[in-house]
């Protein structure tokens, strides 16, 4: 046994130091230096049964804990996750690729084989530091127990400046369990990407108040920046009178969707999407993800149209569409600049027009989108999607909500009128993230003095990915309802099908895409210690919900939907 300080005796005061309170991680031999001192210090570790799973809950973690750091400028909004060596680490690149997109602020790391083992290439062996990169803002390995505070401090700061996002370290055996007289290196303040390049918001400002019919498209960078820049990019809508849509695939709540601008928010269909930004000048203001799940035919956004693009990540300035006005800042930060340039140059008649002209818009889309969800299954017993939604906002309407129910994700948007910091989505898309990441999200509630209820919305296609996430939530009696949003089949793949290939659904097999015979989904939720239910018809699912959210500890409700 090692008598002196060592590596990982110095990694978990660096971690304490920085505001780490916990460390969410699937342990193996090379990581236990690193979980036996997490042993003996102040932070706290969450096993989770997967490695897929620890990186999921921290990412849920980080992105809750991020708009509790909003108001609280003590916290430090970052989740830890501690993985085993390389199958481990491949086990996690599913939801490491999740936290990069949704801009998750991670420092995951990983136990090595001993510097000096390696050319024997022992079991597990693997580039640890090049299987993550792709999904990292960096990915390195601690080579000297003398590097380690000064990568630990980078690791940190570069996870949370933004665009925030996942980064990575391998610390090798033999230098957790190295002696060191080093200490960890403070962190420092973390910067904001500043309010913009002068000349550019003149810029865009002019082009604002030439253009005949301005959209604002928001992005989610916009809520990552804080509930400040929501209401900054409210101040820019109502300083140009532009109609506001969020874009594809948002998963934040970037505009409040009750505000008489708020149109909509841009749908996957190349059509619509493509009708919804034809216009003559469009404010993207944060956006990642505006873009079709697979290629589409002609030009979402018309090459003559006007184009401002305002993020705090260069590389999504100028990327898809040119950019007629380019500026690299904070959202929130930016939209303000903005705002005060352009209001001197806007009369209000001009402003009053353009704001005829929205609601003429909105009351078109309005129409065109009320039937989502609803379906078509008249003599159907089960609940649309629609009516499960209609009933979470009923009785769960000021929840923290972490959705992954790919199908039902554009009802509970179209239908439910969600507040800034509210809702998160799994913004990357592959299934197996919503899960763990509201276990973790339920994790950060509980720090706040007054917790707010965490709802997670799954589809029964993703449940079934990690469904032993609940297993966490009941080993560290975690307050979460996971309403189950269950068709009993990969809707999403049967209707991207008829988009790709085109036909009805009789021409096809759909192979692979039912779950005949179903999965008992309450027997598995109780074997990993949670409540659960089935809920057959709608009109059972407020009662249930409301005894869900009423009970401690985690909940599960399957509720039959129809498609």
């Amino acid at each position: 046994m090692t008598e002196g300080y060592t590596g990982a005796d110095l990694f978990t005061d660096a971690l304490e130091s920085y505001g780490v309170d916990y460390v969410f991680g699937n342990p193996g031999t090379t990581e236990l230096p690193i979980v036996e001192a997490i042993g003996e210090s102040d932070l706290e570790y969450r096993l989770g049964l997967h490695e897929d799973i620890a990186v999921g809950m921290a990412g849920g973690y980080a992105q809750r804990r991020r708009y509790h750091a909003h108001h609280d400028d003590s916290i430090t909004p970052v989740g830890v996750a501690n993985l085993h060596i390389a199958p481990g680490l491949a086990h996690g690149l599913g939801n490491l690729y999740a936290a990069e997109v949704a801009g998750a602020p991670l420092v995951v790391t990983a136990g090595n084989h001993s510097t000096d083992f390696r050319h024997e290439e022992p079991i597990l062996s693997g580039r640890l530091a090049d299987m993550a990169r792709q999904f990292c803002k960096w990915s390195d390995e601690v080579l000297d127990v003398a590097a380690l505070p000064t990568m630990l401090r980078r690791a940190f700061r570069v996870a949370m400046t933004p665009p925030t996002g996942p980064v990575f370290l391998a610390l090798p055996l033999d230098v957790t369990m190295a002696e060191t007289d080093a200490e960890p290196e403070r962190l420092g303040p973390i910067p904001n990407a500043g309010s913009g390049d002068p000349a550019q918001l003149e810029r865009a400002a002019d082009l604002l108040a030439e253009a005949d019919d301005p959209a604002l498209v928001v992005g989610d960078h916009v809520a990552r920046s804080g509930a400040d820049a929501v209401a900054a990019a409210v101040e820019l809508a109502e300083a140009t009178g532009a109609r506001v849509h969020g874009e594809i695939l948002s998963c934040e709540v970037d505009f409040p969707t009750d505000h008489d601008q708020w149109v909509s928010y841009l749908p996957t269909s190349e059509d619509a999407a493509a009708t919804l930004m034809d216009t003559d000048t469009i404010c993207f203001a944060g956006v990642s993800t505006n873009t079709t799940l697979t290629r589409h035919e002609e030009a979402l956004v018309d090459p003559d149209t006007t184009c401002i693009h305002l993020s705090d990540d260069a590389w999504e300035v100028g990327k898809n569409q040119p950019a007629d006005a380019a500026v690299v800042g904070d959202p929130g930060l930016v939209m303000q600049e903005l705002t005060e340039r352009v209001r001197g140059k806007l009369s209000d008649d001009v402003v009053a027009d353009r704001l005829e002209s929205v609601a003429e818009v909105k009351e078109l889309v309005a129409a065109e989108m009320s039937g989502y969800g609803e379906g078509d299954a008249e003599d159907d017993p089960r609940a649309s999607k629609a009516e499960l939604v209609d009933a979470m906002e009923r009785v769960a309407g000021d929840a923290a909500i972490v959705d992954e129910g790919v199908t039902s994700k554009y009802a509970m948007l179209t239908r439910w009128e969600f507040a800034p910091e509210q809702y998160i989505s799994n913004k990357g898309g592959g299934l197996g993230y919503g899960l763990p990441a509201a276990v973790g999200a339920a994790v950060a509630e509980a720090q706040r003095d007054d917790p707010r209820d965490v709802v997670g919305f799954i589809g029964d296609g993703s449940y079934q990915y990690y469904p032993h996430s609940i297993y966490s939530a009941a080993r560290y009696d975690l307050d979460l309802t996971v309403v189950i949003s269950d068709n009993r089949n990969y809707r999403i793949l049967k209707d991207n099908t008829l988009h790709l290939m085109g036909g009805e659904e009789e021409d096809y097999e759909f192979v692979g895409m039912d779950f005949e015979p179903g999965v008992d989904l309450v027997q598995n939720a109780e074997s990993h210690g949670a409540s659960a239910e089935l809920v057959e018809t709608p009109d059972e699912i407020d009662e249930a919900l409301a005894d869900a959210l009423a009970r401690d500890g985690p909940d599960v409700l399957d509720v039959l939907v129809h498609d």
